[in-house]
């Protein structure tokens, strides 16, 4: 245990003390945010009030709610899986440096040193990942507040079992990755590629039933839907005050993906913690038994 701990203290260090390795983590949140601000609020609105009957009157503080709540999903949907790859470069470092051949001849077990990079990837991500959240409940804040205390418990949990999933597979990926430069280009293309196949750029409902069925399959979905629904919980409890009819609320929430459907089943909250909780702890056991292997190979 003594171990696992310096080792997972040594590599949090190393990541602070790479500044460029930690602005970088650090401003990405920031720049999706304004991105998303800027561009995907619109579509957001657009698509919102055009599915309202005709003469159906919505207050604008609702409106930038929902509109704020669907961001705010987007946002953190895909930082918590895209930032981990930003944070978990020091595992190709130190393969670049020699570092790791050094730790092979030590007698520190193989799985201790896997854990420890697991656990110090996660603890800076969640630094990241949880100041921007921060800067979302600000967002939300100013373009319109329905949160209970219950929700943002529950966006915190989101945000912490989204990010291990998020950490699960970088590690994985960087395993196989022995250069800067390679991860910088997996990072790229996981940035870019993520958001789409998660539903945070495109809600799913406007996929193909095709492809609905195959995204269906992916944990990092059902990571999307939960932030979904507890950043929108506050506007359905508002909808309904106001008088919205129960079955308005439920293609609304069709439409942005907090109802999601595995072959026309839908899939309850419940459900969804337990796939992506699964999906983790299935990941993050193969992260260590790939590693153990390729020492043994070794």
């Amino acid at each position: 245990m003594n171990t696992y701990l310096s080792m997972t203290k040594r590599n949090v260090k190393m990541f602070f003390k790479d500044k460029g390795m930690f602005f970088t983590s650090l401003i990405t949140p920031v720049i999706l945010l304004v991105l998303y601000a800027t561009f995907l609020a619109k579509v957001y609105r657009d698509s919102f009030t055009s599915g309202m009957p005709d003469g159906f009157t919505i207050p604008e503080k609702l409106i930038n709610g929902t509109v704020g709540g669907e961001l705010f999903s987007s946002l953190l949907a895909v930082c918590c899986v895209t930032v981990a790859f930003c944070s978990n470069t020091l595992m190709a470092q130190d393969k670049v440096t020699g570092v790791i051949r050094d730790f092979m001849v030590t007698p520190v077990k193989k799985s201790t040193l896997a854990t420890s990079y697991y656990t110090a990837t996660l603890l800076t991500t969640l630094i990241v990942t949880y100041a921007a959240t921060g800067a979302c409940f600000l967002y939300i804040a100013v373009k319109g507040w329905y949160l209970s205390v219950g929700d943002v418990l529950f966006l915190l949990l989101d945000v912490l079992v989204l990010t291990m999933f998020g950490t699960a597979f970088s590690c994985i990926i960087n395993t196989f990755l022995s250069s800067q430069g390679q991860i910088s280009a997996v990072g790229t293309v996981i940035s870019a590629g993520y958001g789409f196949i998660c539903g945070a750029y495109m809600p799913i409902s406007q996929f193909s039933a095709g492809l609905q069925k195959v995204i269906s399959f992916l944990p990092g979905t059902y990571g999307t839907s939960l932030i979904r629904n507890h950043a929108l919980a506050g506007v359905y409890r508002e909808m309904a005050a106001q008088g919205f009819p129960e079955d308005t609320v439920e293609k609304i929430k069709d439409s942005i993906d907090c109802n999601l459907y595995f072959f026309g089943n839908k899939v309850s909250i419940g459900a969804m913690y337990a796939a992506l909780a699964g999906a983790t702890a299935l990941l993050i056991g193969v992260y260590i038994l790939i590693g153990i292997l390729r020492k043994q190979k070794r």
